[in-house]
């Protein structure tokens, strides 16, 4: 099978998907003539035209609140915002327009609307590198989707597209580079449904996002140096959260080790893990559950402060020990 990386499967799901529906149209700031701050819509302005990839003035606000409007009148617009830090400006309008807009009109209105953001630490400093994906798991109303794999990011991109609700499409600035299987033919991952990356049997690693990359060098390496079999599961969506998938791999191996790159406190691995203990996993769980995540500071710039700031596959590592022996 072909290989993609994560910004060729990202582009070519837009670009199929407005092929087929003359409804889907972009909007964002510098992703006509200049294809975009990750190369995602290079060449996208010359197939579409201006009307279809509208570039936008440096405001957040507008790029989103046009995306509503336009979503409410039928359209499905794919707005892009340059790093996911910069969603705060926009919160108003996702969160309180976009969000609620089925529920405050009784169903008479909806906003099909995707907005695509990168997150994730790649030497940018503290106001560009951050991912704040658990913020918006709280809100009814949004679905948010975190894929790793160049696969899942075009099947779950295609998906959020077609879909009635706004999402949340969250992409990490590092997996536009990593390398994957894409098949030729159309096809669709539907939301809500994680997959499992690598089977195993002694304990669970639930990794988000880049994460799950990590998660499976450590499986790996516990595997050749410890004996240690590892289930990696990637739930590819927090909401919906395929909490089914994750209760019966934690069931099978007792045991669990949630990964993200954000800041642990708040993150959405506590979330996961109060799931599992509401769940039947909980007699099977022969140790406590940890969690692996990003330090409570802001993202540093420096790359060794960084590199200390992010989960590292030593650190999942050394999470696993500590559950498993």
């Amino acid at each position: 099978m072909r290989q993609l990386t994560g910004r060729q499967a990202v582009a070519e799901a837009l670009m199929e998907e407005m092929m087929r529906d003359e409804k889907v149209f972009l909007l964002g700031e510098d992703i006509g003539i200049y294809g975009g701050a990750f190369g995602v819509t290079a060449g996208f302005i010359e197939k579409f035209g201006p009307e279809r990839v509208r570039n936008t003035p440096i405001s957040e606000a507008a790029i989103v609140g046009a995306a509503v409007g336009a979503s409410m009148t039928g359209m499905r617009p794919v707005c892009e915002i340059m790093f996911m830090d910069f969603v705060t400006i926009a919160s108003d309008q996702l969160v309180n327009q976009a969000a609620k807009l089925r529920f405050m009109f009784g169903g008479q209105a909806k906003a099909p609307m995707v907005l695509r953001t990168p997150a994730g630490a790649a030497a940018a400093g503290g106001q560009h590198t951050q991912s704040l994906e658990a913020w918006f798991t709280h809100i009814p109303g949004l679905k948010v989707v975190m894929p790793s794999t160049p696969y899942d990011l075009k099947g779950l991109l295609k998906a959020s597209i077609r879909d009635d609700n706004p999402v949340l499409f969250v992409e990490h600035k590092l997996g536009y580079g990593e390398k994957g299987e894409v098949p030729e033919e159309d096809y669709v991952i539907p939301l809500g449904v994680a997959d499992i990356k690598r089977e195993g049997k002694d304990v669970t690693i639930i990794a988000t996002s880049h994460m799950v990359f990590k998660a499976l060098e450590a499986a790996k390496y516990l595997e050749q140096k410890e004996g240690i079999d590892a289930e990696v599961v990637d739930p590819r969506t927090l909401v919906p959260l395929d909490i089914d998938t994750i209760v019966n791999s934690v069931c099978k191996t007792g045991r669990a080790v949630i990964v993200h790159e954000a800041c642990e406190r708040g993150g959405v691995g506590g979330e996961i893990a109060a799931r599992i203990i509401d769940s039947r996993a909980f007699d099977y769980l022969d140790a406590p559950i940890k969690r692996v995540g990003g330090l409570n500071i802001p993202v540093p710039y420096c790359p060794v402060l960084e590199k200390a700031y992010i989960p590292s596959v030593e650190k999942i590592v050394k999470a696993v020990k500590e559950v498993v022996y």
